[in-house]
């Protein structure tokens, strides 16, 4: 569907775009009922006509990912690893009880945003990617739906965080327990999170560092990205489980860690080890890694009443050089070995 409106792009100011505030000139729809999907759609940004019963609203059956194209430096549009974006968002589906969305249906979505949507990318040099699949039967019963919408949404994006981060290990609240849906990107493990978090901004931290629901003595992640640490030169990084949510960037450092001839640990990590660590000056720097905020460093963790500043070993960092290297991949400043652009023609 062609948008008569005229283009929002001229009112961005791309010098300053707050995350996941503005969004492009369209979108994509793709309806899935009678066991099959639909084609997509691409449709003008704007509201959508539900049944207020729908059991999204009610039953929490919603998934979604985030991804990120770029410009390359060649001048073609390209999507970092959206393979694997496919498989994790099928992952998620499949505990949540929702359909599979077929790779080529995945793919055939991206590429109609992307090449719609083409100035905006050009202009912005990376766009935020937000698919998510929603229940939409408007039945109040307790039971999975037969129906449901897979939506694309695009965003100009700046960086996610602007400042090293202060974190603080929390121990009270639980973001995911074993049997659960933690390893999956439903909206409900978000908004489980929300409140808790609220009270660590308001007490001054930035984010959370979540610990296991059991014994809260072993780290497992933070809000919006999985946790790295380096202590005495190895990179250790808590192993996977169906708490952890396998996060695409994640893996990405970790492979080129270990090219980089970085020796690389996945493995259960104590929060007494990373404390322990911090007082000995083995633990030299702990960041964060994801699609949104790529990589950023934490600046300080607290446990308890005590507080543990990092330092700021700049260029020098483990954290820094793993991200130069990988942002010159995604910009096409150097070349892709893995195959983790897709290029949109």
């Amino acid at each position: 569907m062609k948008n008569d409106k005229p283009s929002r792009i001229n009112t961005v100011d791309f010098t300053n775009l707050p995350f996941g505030k503005i969004f492009t000139d369209h979108m994509v729809i793709t309806r899935y009922s009678d066991k099959k999907w639909s084609d997509s759609e691409v449709v003008p940004y704007g509201p959508l006509e539900l049944m207020p019963s729908i059991s999204a609203l009610h039953y929490g059956q919603t998934v979604f990912e985030g991804m990120k194209a770029f410009l390359s430096k060649d001048g073609s549009s390209t999507i970092y690893r959206p393979d694997a974006h496919s498989k994790r968002i099928n992952k998620s589906l499949a505990r949540l009880d929702m359909p599979e969305l077929p790779e080529a249906v995945f793919m055939d979505s991206l590429q109609k945003l992307i090449n719609t949507d083409a100035e905006w990318l050009k202009k912005a040099g990376q766009l935020y990617l937000r698919p998510f699949i929603f229940a939409t039967d408007p039945y109040l019963g307790v039971k999975s739906s037969e129906q449901y919408i897979y939506a694309l949404l695009a965003c100009p994006v700046g960086p996610y965080y602007t400042k090293p981060l202060n974190l603080k290990v929390e121990t009270t609240y639980s973001r995911s327990a074993s049997g659960g849906v933690g390893f999956a990107k439903a909206a409900g493990n978000y908004a489980g999170s929300l409140y808790p978090t609220r009270l660590a901004q308001e007490a001054g931290f930035d984010q959370l560092i979540w610990t296991d629901s059991s014994t809260h003595s072993y780290i497992e992640e933070s809000g919006t990205m999985n946790i790295m640490s380096i202590i005495d030169g190895t990179l250790v990084t808590p192993e996977l489980s169906e708490t952890i949510l396998a996060g695409i960037t994640r893996d990405s450092v970790l492979t080129l860690a270990r090219e980089m001839g970085i020796k690389v640990e996945e493995r259960k990590l104590k929060v007494a080890e990373i404390v322990d660590g911090l007082k000995s000056g083995k633990v030299t720097e702990v960041f964060g890694a994801g699609t949104a905020a790529t990589i950023i460093r934490f600046a300080s963790i607290t446990e308890g009443e005590n507080k543990f500043t990092l330092p700021d070993l700049g260029e020098k960092s483990i954290a820094q050089k793993i991200y130069d290297e990988l942002n010159m991949i995604k910009k096409g400043e150097k070349a892709d070995t893995h195959g983790w652009l897709k290029v949109i023609v």
